[in-house]
């Protein structure tokens, strides 16, 4: 058989996706022209451009809910992530759209968090106000548009435009995406919909398994949630000995659970709406992904019961008032102070003649680890410098 070229994997492409999945040959482009690759699509490209990036890489020490001191086992942005990109291209490629601009999207979704989880862009919002404000999607792409130099011929990945858009319109109920520039009246397109949802599938099951796995939560607190009564009776578990395999029983029912609303529900809403074109998708009057009114309803109530039991926890809560504390003080200290900053980032700050962004930046590439360190460096006497 030989080598399959990018033609003919496009050619398998426009054979295979849904009218309305998107098809990698009518990628409007990156902003830098470069030539194509003789056996990788362009998102295929922007993937593994994506794996390579410091960025990415430090998403291994970036922590959701648990302080990575915490424990081994809980989840950091870079597990999350995966699990996110997995439940991104198991959805596409139910539904018949491209499984490797969703794997982009969804793998660069997570690369502008700070240290710390939501503490630290909260902080870093609050410690920018005056000063452009910080929002993780601006901050994933100024990452892959500005940050990330591994290229002579321009700054940042040069991803193209549907990746980026994606990156940019990745939204949760928490968080409303800001668009500018990626023409925010109009939908994303399937892929970047779907990557929205494979999110949210992904925190909800892992903090329910984190908090259960941490004592945080217990099934007891959990009685009367209609989730969890529903994975009981799914399982057979009648509420007696709860052991580890139970627990990896019912996370894996609920992925599977919530995976198959979302794509038998967007399979029906397609099918209504019925889309002949990605341009269509885009321009319909609402989103066309989502979870059925019965299943939504249910991720609002155990959505609520988390935030109650689990973000606002005595032990998390104290451990968001450490992050902020640590974060505020390595900000303020860098602003008085520039030449306590590594070299390169003082140049940058010379060169773009912006102390506060460029302190920002350096805040939000750190790793939950470096961050305690560096702080330790700079207010504890007995810490080297």
């Amino acid at each position: 058989m030989g080598m399959v070229t990018r033609e003919e994997y496009e050619e398998r492409e426009a054979r295979t996706l849904a009218p309305y999945g998107f098809k990698s040959r009518d990628s409007r482009g990156r902003i830098v022209p470069e030539e194509e690759h003789p056996y990788r699509t362009a998102f295929q490209r922007d993937r593994d451009r994506i794996l390579h990036t410091t960025a990415f890489r430090r998403l291994e020490y970036k922590t959701q809910v648990f302080i990575t001191y915490e424990g081994d086992y809980y989840r950091t942005r870079l597990t999350h992530t995966l699990e996110v990109a997995q439940i991104g291209r198991t959805m596409a490629r139910a539904l018949g759209a491209n499984e490797d601009l969703i794997e982009a999207i969804c793998l660069a979704h997570d690369l502008g968090h700070p240290p710390f989880g939501h503490a630290g862009e909260t902080t870093l919002n609050r410690l920018m106000a005056d000063h452009g404000g910080f929002d993780h999607n601006q901050q994933s792409l100024r990452i892959v548009d500005y940050l990330e130099h591994r290229f002579p011929e321009f700054r940042g990945l040069n991803l193209t435009w549907e990746v980026r858009e994606g990156i940019v319109k990745h939204e949760t109920e928490y968080d409303v995406a800001d668009a500018e520039g990626f023409e925010p009246e109009k939908r994303g397109t399937l892929e970047a919909q779907l990557a929205n949802p494979a999110d949210e599938i992904a925190y909800n099951a892992h903090d329910l398994d984190d908090g259960l796995r941490s004592g945080l939560i217990t099934p007891r607190d959990l009685r009367g949630i209609a989730w969890w009564e529903r994975l009981k009776e799914s399982i057979g578990w009648e509420e007696n000995h709860f052991t580890e395999l139970i627990r990896h029983r019912i996370i894996r029912r609920f992925i599977g659970l919530l995976v198959t609303d979302l794509v038998t529900e967007t399979a029906r809403r397609l099918e209504e709406a019925d889309p002949k074109s990605v341009e269509e998708l885009r321009n319909l009057p609402e989103n066309v992904v989502a979870f059925s009114p019965e299943t939504a309803q249910m991720n609002r109530e155990l959505k609520t019961f988390l935030y109650n039991h689990l973000y606002r926890h005595p032990r998390v809560i104290r451990m968001q008032k450490k992050a902020e504390w640590v974060i505020t003080r390595l900000f303020e200290t860098y602003i008085e102070e520039p030449a306590q900053l590594p070299l390169e980032v003082q140049q940058r700050a010379e060169e773009e003649g912006d102390l506060y962004r460029v302190v920002c930046d350096y805040i939000a590439g750190m790793t939950d680890r470096f961050a305690l360190q560096e702080y330790a460096k700079l207010f504890d006497p007995h810490e080297r410098v």
